[in-house]
């Protein structure tokens, strides 16, 4: 049998609507062999999922996704095979917590100013120690019966140029990269395509990456079209990087962002997972 793998995936120590274990299991009920849980700059959740996924005879491969900034750009670095424990990266995602909790605290000022209320200390008891993201800050609004949606909460308030988006300079890719490889890691980019970025920008961006020692790019995604996987394919080759494939799972519901759920990569890739 076929190895199916799928390297990005979030639980409950983020923005993931499943617990560790539980996000494990259905891995394996979509029939993934190799997962990788790379939560919102933290590890919290790896020591469950590998428990759980030692339970459920699959491979757990230990991993990370750090919010990087580039210039004017924020980019999503997944890290993969990483050591969870190793003193240099534990460091880095002090730093990139405090930052995300400095952010949570000002998204919730600025709803405030619109009339929500309380967006802070009700986000901070429903994720304990976790990470609070701007997904939460979505799931408030929608619960809170602001929004109808997810996607409402983003295209009012919490994207960019929205009243409650606030810029964030997260730390620089040398940085991010550098603590992945640190800790024994592979540093992947995340869905490039999402960001919108220009040709010029794209290959600037890895470029960059590359020289700082990046050596993945995500080539199959939960949403990539054909299209969009050739795309992807072209930058993985013009930079001489191993292609990578991830859901970027976070909850039921969603068939296109399902566990598992993910095309072949083109013939020619070099698969990322021959690098651990």
């Amino acid at each position: 049998m076929s190895e199916l793998y799928d390297l990005h995936s979030h639980s409950t120590a983020s923005d993931g609507a499943l617990s560790p274990t539980e996000l494990v299991l259905r891995a394996k009920q979509h029939g993934v062999t190799a997962l990788a849980l790379t939560d919102h700059d933290t590890t919290a959740g790896l020591q469950e999922a590998a428990e759980a996924a030692a339970q459920a005879g699959i491979r757990l491969i230990p991993g990370i996704e750090l919010s990087a900034s580039f210039e004017s750009h924020c980019l999503h670095i997944v890290g993969l095979n990483i050591d969870p424990q190793h003193p240099g990266l534990l460091e880095g995602i002090a730093k990139q917590q405090f930052i995300r909790d400095q952010r949570a605290q000002k998204i919730a000022e600025k709803l405030a100013k619109k009339g929500i209320a309380d967006a802070y200390p009700t986000l901070r008891q429903i994720a304990g120690n976790g990470e609070i993201t701007r997904l939460h800050f979505a799931d408030f609004l929608v619960n809170q019966g602001i929004v109808e949606t997810q996607q409402d909460a983003f295209d009012r308030y919490l994207s960019k140029g929205k009243s409650a988006y606030v810029p964030t300079v997260w730390a620089g890719l040398a940085d991010c990269v550098g603590w992945i490889r640190a800790a024994g890691g592979v540093a992947v980019l995340a869905h490039p395509l999402r960001y919108k970025l220009s040709t010029k920008w794209i290959n600037k961006a890895l470029s960059a990456f590359k020289a700082v020692g990046g050596e993945g790019i995500e080539v199959v995604t939960g949403r990539a079209s054909i299209d969009d996987i050739r795309l992807s394919y072209l930058h993985a080759s013009k930079h001489q990087l191993h292609a990578s494939m991830g859901s970027d799972f976070h909850a039921p519901g969603n068939q296109w962002l399902e566990l598992g759920r993910l095309a072949a990569l083109p013939d020619g890739a070099t698969p990322i997972w021959q690098l651990f």
